[in-house]
């Protein structure tokens, strides 16, 4: 039988700038704070440019294409080129270690890199790494980084080489391979979601049609960044689907720069996590602020029900608390207009089911905790060359997401946290071991367990707990300082507290259940 091609880039906005080019698909705001407007035939065209840049560079279909880029129309520009051609795009988080890219692109085994200026310096890494073929880097960085034999490029300069080329659509389909999203999920080792052409439609259609109801009129603005798959709903596929236009903001979030969006450009819909609301409640904004905004969306962790009252009591605008994860794209489970409750995720979004199950695989009944499970067409068909992790997660159509849930009679799922020992702070998977490893390093630490400890607005943070070499001179300073010279600012604990001794069992192995609750003391008393 026939398979109906589709390609996710025609469709999100090839065929509006078709049909409406003069209406505007992006504003975005630089670093400067200066601002442009694309609409979707300016945006069709910057696509078509990059897509002929990358086939005369000799990109084939399915091969990858890293992108660290701040959200800007470059990155939406390459992004859809890639898939244009057939090729993979990877965005990737721009908050990571020179180590870590090059990590990830020797993992990706990417042919081709492009970096926003303000992440060039992470060129140097890619060196050695024998698939990469070309670097691109979006204007203003001068003089250009150098990567040893691998030529790169000027951002304005590879679009002008692909003059002339092809810019023919491939011929995909909706189950076609399309891009890659990085998480470290449940192992803390970072893995790639696999996700189809088809898996953008599936969530502009579940989702954003079921829940957010979002339509040509609305202006969506995501604090969460396009590399993550909560940012890339948010920015691109839902407003993208529907002919909307979304707000880009290339800097690194704050309330003041977050107020001024809302005050200067209106967004209808608004989407960011816990942690971040937490912080435009501490920063004082008017309550007006979100006059604008129709709906307020929340994901990437537990939102406390004492932060979602206080959010929702001081602007007067709804939350949508929700949660998803990359290998199923964006949110599966939801708060619905009307029908929120404090303290609730929400209910399963149409296009989906769950199930709470326990430990031996069987349903509980309402009511009961157990392991949550979910399927829907936007899963991941599993992770790049990790078989005995998709294979634990991916089970027939079901998705393990290692969250621990309980329903209510009515139909309302609840977090009940995680089920194993990885910490999600500010949204973002962070993994005690990899913390771990790095104290560890430290000539004069003997133990040490990264633990989740709630702050003051009941969001997770990461705690190093640690035993000092005895006679060491060593402070909790020294070590928070060690770990910022070794890890992400993500990863980073916000607490390093020093042990005498770590709880054991009687065999000797670390109670970890224990320490979080001698760092919950210590920290409450403090």
């Amino acid at each position: 039988m026939a398979t109906s091609l589709f390609n996710a880039a025609e469709w999100l906005v090839s065929r509006h700038a078709a049909t409406t080019p003069d209406r505007r698909a992006i504003t975005a705001i630089d670093l400067d704070g200066s601002v442009r407007e694309l609409t979707y035939g300016d945006l069709d065209t910057d696509i078509h440019r990059f897509a002929a840049a990358l086939r005369t560079a000799g990109l084939r279909p399915e091969e990858r294409v890293l992108l660290c880029m701040g959200d800007t129309p470059e990155l939406v520009t390459a992004f859809l080129a890639a898939l244009r051609i057939g090729a993979v795009p990877v965005p990737v988080s721009t908050m990571l270690t020179p180590k870590d890219i090059q990590a990830l692109a020797g993992d990706s085994r990417a042919r081709i890199v492009v970096l926003s200026a303000e992440f060039a310096g992470l060129a140097p890494a890619l060196e050695g790494l024998p698939e990469i073929t070309d670097v691109v880097v979006l204007a203003g960085q001068d003089p250009l980084p150098r990567v040893l034999g691998v030529p790169v490029w000027p951002w304005e300069s590879f679009v002008a080489s692909g003059a002339g080329a092809s810019t023919d659509v491939h011929p995909t389909t909706a189950e076609s391979p399309a891009f890659w999203l990085y998480t470290s999920g449940t192992t803390g080792t970072p893995k790639a979601a696999i996700h189809r052409h088809g898996s953008l439609r599936d969530t502009a259609e579940t989702y954003a049609a079921d829940v957010l109801t979002i339509g040509p009129d609305d202006v969506t603005f995501s604090v969460a960044k396009i590399f993550f798959a909560y940012g890339l709903g948010n920015s691109l596929t839902f407003p993208f689907a529907v002919g909307a236009s979304t707000v880009l903001d290339r800097s690194r979030p704050n309330p003041k720069t977050t107020l001024r969006v809302l005050q200067e450009h209106r967004p209808t819909l608004f989407f960011a996590g816990p942690t971040y609301y937490a912080a435009l409640l501490a920063a004082g904004l008017p309550h007006d602020a979100f006059a604008g905004v129709r709906a307020c969306v929340s994901a990437g962790e537990a939102f406390p029900k004492p932060l979602f009252e206080r959010f929702t009591t001081s602007f007067g605008v709804e939350m949508l608390d929700g949660i998803g994860s990359t290998e199923m794209l964006h949110i599966f489970i939801s708060g619905r207009p009307g029908r929120t409750r404090a303290g609730a995720t929400g209910e399963i979004v149409a296009g989906y089911d769950a199930k709470i199950v326990d430990d031996d695989g069987i349903a509980v009944p309402d009511g009961t905790p157990g392991h949550l499970y979910v399927r829907g067409n936007s899963a991941a068909t599993g992770y790049w060359a990790r078989t005995e992790i998709t294979r634990r997660v991916f089970q027939g159509p079901w998705v393990r997401t290692g969250d621990t849930y309980v329903r209510s009679a009515d139909g309302y799922y609840s977090s009940l946290g995680r089920t194993d020992d990885i910490i999600k702070a500010g949204g973002i998977w962070v993994s005690p071991t990899e913390v771990e490893e790095r104290l560890r390093a430290h000539p004069d630490v003997v133990q040490v367990a990264v633990v989740s400890v709630p702050d003051a607005a009941g969001l997770d943070k990461p705690v190093a707990c640690v035993v000092l070499a005895e006679g060491s001179g060593t402070t909790s300073d020294d070590l928070v300082q060690f770990c910022r010279e070794g890890l992400a600012s993500f990863k980073r604990p916000r607490h390093v507290l020093l042990f005498d001794a770590m709880p054991v069992t009687a065999t000797g192995k670390l109670q970890r259940f224990r320490v979080r609750e001698i760092a919950v003391e210590r920290l409450t008393a403090a």
